[in-house]
């Protein structure tokens, strides 16, 4: 997806605030946060959204799993939450996969 703005974030073609990388995933600071701290969690892999996920993603799935606990626990945070918007009614404004983690106060409802 030469478009795609996550895309380009991941290629390193738009900077942004690495909070964590492997193989997978990336994970970066929200640009305009909706908590104290707001991460995505971004698949390498272009992926359009939860609902284009197949069977043959299940490793990316659980990454982005694993990955938002370990975020959460470096990062101190005793609670949080993990949220998954899909398609334009479910609020998804990038058609790119990704995984909000947000702790601390929320300002808004994603």
């Amino acid at each position: 997806m030469e478009e795609c703005l996550f895309c380009k974030i991941i290629k390193k073609e738009i900077p942004s605030e690495i909070v964590y990388e492997n193989e997978i995933v990336l994970a970066i600071k929200d640009i305009n946060p909706k908590a104290d701290f707001h991460i995505l969690i971004l698949p390498k892999k272009h992926i359009d959204s939860l609902d284009q996920l197949g069977a043959e993603d299940a490793e990316i799935a659980g990454n982005l799993l694993l990955v938002a606990k370990d975020v959460a626990k470096s990062n101190n945070l005793s609670g949080y939450k993990v949220a998954i918007n899909t398609g334009k009614q479910g609020g998804q404004l990038i058609d790119h996969l990704h995984l909000h983690l947000l702790g601390g106060k929320v300002k808004e409802m994603l």
